[in-house]
């Protein structure tokens, strides 16, 4: 696993918005590990009723991944 979700997975213990995101990916079997773009996590979450706010979430974890 690497990319996008082993980012993600090493804010598991932040607080807000991307340490809740990481929780629930690291809780998710079915969690993508690729590709790596933001639409393949999108679907992914779109498929499982994710609500607006969980998609913005996304987008914003995202940005600070792709800007690092």
């Amino acid at each position: 696993m690497g990319g996008f979700t082993a980012w993600l997975l090493q804010h598991a213990t932040d607080q807000g918005s991307t340490g809740e995101l990481a929780r629930k990916a690291a809780a998710d079997p079915g969690w993508p590990e690729g590709p790596d773009r933001l639409q393949t996590f999108t679907d992914h979450l779109e498929r499982g009723g994710a609500t607006r706010t969980a998609l913005q979430d996304l987008t914003d974890a995202w940005i600070r991944y792709a800007s690092r």
